[in-house]
This record gives structure tokens, sequence and C-alpha cells, in this order.
């Protein structure tokens, strides 16, 4: 929850559809304290590995001497959400490949990758 709000959980959170390979964002709910996750993995966006009817498993990523650590652990659903990290891509992707069927169309070449912000003139 965010600062100053209240209240129970909505169902929507309960009724999320999560699948294997999303990727989730573990925000800790503090109204419930069952199946918290540790506070080190507040905030961190991991990928689902596992789901079961309450909890879902979750492989993030933790950094320990230096090297980095792929953990596995379950979280119960109402302390994960679905992550937004991956739309711009998704959305790139579709972009692409409508103007991958447009150059077919038409014959003309197009160029799909990115290219760094240029500085602006003057």
């Amino acid at each position: 929850k965010k600062f100053r709000q209240k209240g129970p959980i909505h169902l929507s959170q309960y009724m999320m559809s999560i699948k294997v390979g999303d990727y989730v964002d573990i925000f800790a709910d503090p109204a419930v304290h069952k199946g918290m996750p540790h506070k080190h993995y507040h905030g961190r966006t991991g990928i689902v590995f596992n789901v079961t009817k309450s909890a879902v498993g979750v492989r993030v990523n933790k950094l320990v001497n230096g090297r980095i650590l792929e953990k596995r652990i379950h979280v119960r659903i109402e302390h994960v959400r679905k992550s937004k990290c991956q739309k711009e891509i998704l959305a790139r992707k579709v972009a692409n490949e409508a103007a991958k069927a447009e150059a077919a169309k038409t014959g003309v070449q197009v160029n799909l990758k990115r290219s760094p912000k240029q500085p602006r003139a003057g």
C-alpha cells in the first residue's frame, strides 16, 4: 500500500491472472503479514517460476558479497503486482512487425534498430 492508505485488499488483487514466465514486482502489503517477503525483496522485479492457489514463486536476483545470485522465493499474491517493465519492449516489437510488413509490401528497406537520441540543433 501507499503511504496513508488503509483498508482491506481489493478482490481484484486476488483475481489477478499470473502465469509462469510473467514479470512481477514484489511490493509487501503491510495489511497482510502472512507470506510477506523479506524487506530486501521489496520493490524488486522477478520472473514467476511457480503458481499455487494463494502464492507465486518468483526468481529474483540478489547481490551477495559482490556476486549476483538468483534466489527463488515464494510470496503470497497480495504482495505481488504485474510489472510494466516489458511494456515498452512489447510495444516496440509490435511496431517493428508492422513496419516489416509494410516494408515487404512496398519493397523499401526499413531500419528497425534503436538509435540514441541525437543532440539538439543549435
